[in-house]
């Protein structure tokens, strides 16, 4: 259906271009002495009217690519966005549907960290290049601000608007500080309803707020009101961006890699705590001493009980009995995975079996590290200590936040037709980036000719409408994962948000910043580069040191998105800021 919709499209684009018309109106009086018009006037700049006419056919404009149609009034030009735009929309949706086909069959590694993120700031990045390139060095200049405003707007958008919607499709009731994976029985409540994401979300959050280093530097001349180092300064910019850039994908291809790791290690504490906790049951709470050290004594007697055939040491199957007896019913591990790293902290002889003395050593090291932990402080009315309960409690709440292991799969099994699907993926992006790499200079042109008639700046078009192009199959795709109301989809769904304004913040202005450089542009953004560092820092500090989200928190997102265009507004034509 969509390319017989890119057809019609076409058609009416082409009759509408090219259907004659006129106008004739009515302006102000030539002098204040007349006392009645007929409607036409001689005065050349009429007082009262600045924009240009609906329809005219008198002024010429230049088509792109020298057959695209093209018009200077308002309503043509207008009819041109809404087309280009939907062109722009159409290859995203393209590039994202191709990403995700080709992540079911490669996964996450280079394809979800590397290709995936370039691809989704792909149509941002070319509008970006086509309007620093257009004609001389002064039509560029002027252009140039289309690009910023799509910058700009695409970052603000994806953390007001597009945040502050998924927190509200995707709330569920909030119990212990942790929305309940799709419970939702407390309607729009403010304070205990809301998301919950896992810790890596919060590194994603962090990134996107150091993502915004380049933008400081390339200020500090313009803050210092110096001429002379505008040029340098958007050298290091551009030379710190992209190694930025290039960071951020390695970090997106091994973490994956890092994500295994560290939930493998979560896993092990929780071994660690579990067993710890076994342990002082079967000692009936003197596990410890009265000064809180570990009681050799007693644990020389657990060491009897374990060892049931009496040998004086350990194997592997009676310390996976051991294991399989405590009953870990919170996470699921391999078993024998667990006995293997359990006899790698205690088999200091390497003889593939725990002596008395190893396990004594082994049990006392373990209790020091979760009096680290969890604070060596009795019970009330017990007079045992607390911590190895403590310990067992964060090595939990620590696993839960590291979320699913579904989410580091290297690799998808069990796809059918590989081979169909990747052709699908190859071909649906190919088709995106050439439909992106083609209307990216007609809409880029057509908004400019759009500010041109109407005296509307060009940089809030591109603020407000490009976005809706070119993040609208992303934000859509957000929302639509976010009903899901599961913490891992959550997860997912605001990294990707995130990553989606990193990308932005990295790649797109890295591209900027060389066009500028390239071809010696002036750099006059600072109302613009205020509100990115504004929204960026306000939002990735919020969301870098916290993983619930109320619902009342989404009106700080929404709030943000009016705030930040009064704000340009304001610094740039009202006070004169660039």
């Amino acid at each position: 259906m969509a390319p017989q919709r890119l057809l019609l499209l076409f058609i009416f684009l082409f009759y509408f271009s090219s259907f004659p018309s006129t106008a004739r109106f009515i302006t102000g009086p030539s002098s204040p002495t007349d006392l009645v018009s007929d409607g036409i006037s001689t005065v050349k700049n009429p007082p009262f009217l600045s924009l240009k006419p609906l329809f005219s056919a008198e002024e010429s404009c230049e088509q792109t690519y020298g057959f695209l149609p093209c018009t200077t009034t308002v309503l043509g030009n207008l009819f041109l966005i809404i087309v280009y735009g939907y062109l722009m929309f159409l290859a995203a949706t393209y590039l994202s549907n191709g990403s995700e086909l080709l992540l079911e069959i490669l996964g996450p590694g280079i394809v979800g960290g590397l290709f995936l993120p370039i691809l989704g700031a792909l149509p941002d990045a070319m509008l970006i290049l086509v309007s620093g390139l257009s004609g001389t060095a002064e039509t560029a200049q002027d252009q140039v601000s289309v690009g910023m405003g799509l910058l700009a707007g695409s970052t603000v958008m994806l953390l007001t608007v597009i945040w502050g919607s998924c927190v509200v499709v995707g709330r569920c009731d909030i119990r212990d500080s942790v929305a309940v994976d799709g419970t939702i029985t407390k309607g729009f409540h403010l304070t205990e309803t809301g998301v919950s994401t896992d810790i890596w979300t919060c590194y994603a959050a962090s990134i996107m707020a150091i993502s915004v280093i380049p933008f400081v530097i390339v200020q500090v001349p313009q803050v210092l009101n110096s001429t002379s180092g505008r040029h340098l300064a958007v050298l290091i910019a551009l030379i710190i961006s992209v190694s930025m850039l290039v960071s951020y994908c390695v970090y997106q291809v091994f973490q994956p890699w890092i994500q295994r790791r560290r939930l493998a290690f979560a896993k092990h504490k929780h071994v660690i705590s579990g067993i710890l906790r076994h342990l002082k049951k079967q000692a009936f709470g003197k596990l410890l001493t009265e000064d809180g050290e570990p009681n050799t004594e007693i644990i020389r007697k657990l060491f009897e009980t374990i060892d049931e055939n009496r040998d004086g040491h350990l194997s592997p199957s009676e310390l996976k009995a051991l294991i399989i007896g405590i009953r870990f019913e919170e996470i699921d591990f391999d078993k024998d995975d667990a006995v293997m790293k359990v006899m790698a902290d205690f088999d200091t002889s390497l003889d593939s079996y725990i002596q008395e003395e190893e396990f004594v050593k082994g049990i006392t090291k373990w209790i020091n590290e979760a009096k680290q932990t969890g604070g060596a402080y009795l019970e009330p009315n017990a007079g045992t200590f607390k911590f190895i309960d403590q310990f067992h409690q964060q090595t939990k709440r620590e696993h839960a936040l590291l979320g699913s292991e579904e989410q580091s799969d290297e690799v998808v099994e069990h796809v059918e037709n590989p081979r169909w699907i990747s052709f699908k993926a190859v071909l649906m992006l190919l088709v995106g980036t050439l439909i992106a790499a083609a209307f990216a200079d007609p809409l880029v042109d057509a908004v400019d000719n759009f500010s041109t008639a109407t005296s509307i700046p060009s940089f809030f078009i591109s603020f407000i409408a490009l976005p809706l192009a070119t993040n609208s199959s992303e934000a859509v795709s957000a929302i639509i994962f976010a009903t899901r109301k599961k913490q891992r989809t959550a997860s997912l769904t605001f990294s990707e948000l995130y990553g989606a304004v990193t990308m932005n913040n990295v790649l797109c202005l890295s591209v900027f910043l060389a066009l500028v450089y390239v071809r010696g542009l002036t750099w006059d953004f600072s109302s613009e580069v205020l509100v990115i560092l504004i929204v960026c820092i306000v939002m990735g500090a919020f969301a870098s040191f916290r993983t619930t989200f109320p619902l009342w928190t989404c009106s700080i997102a929404y709030i943000l998105y009016p705030f930040s265009l009064a704000l340009v507004y304001v610094l740039d034509y009202v006070f004169g800021w660039s």
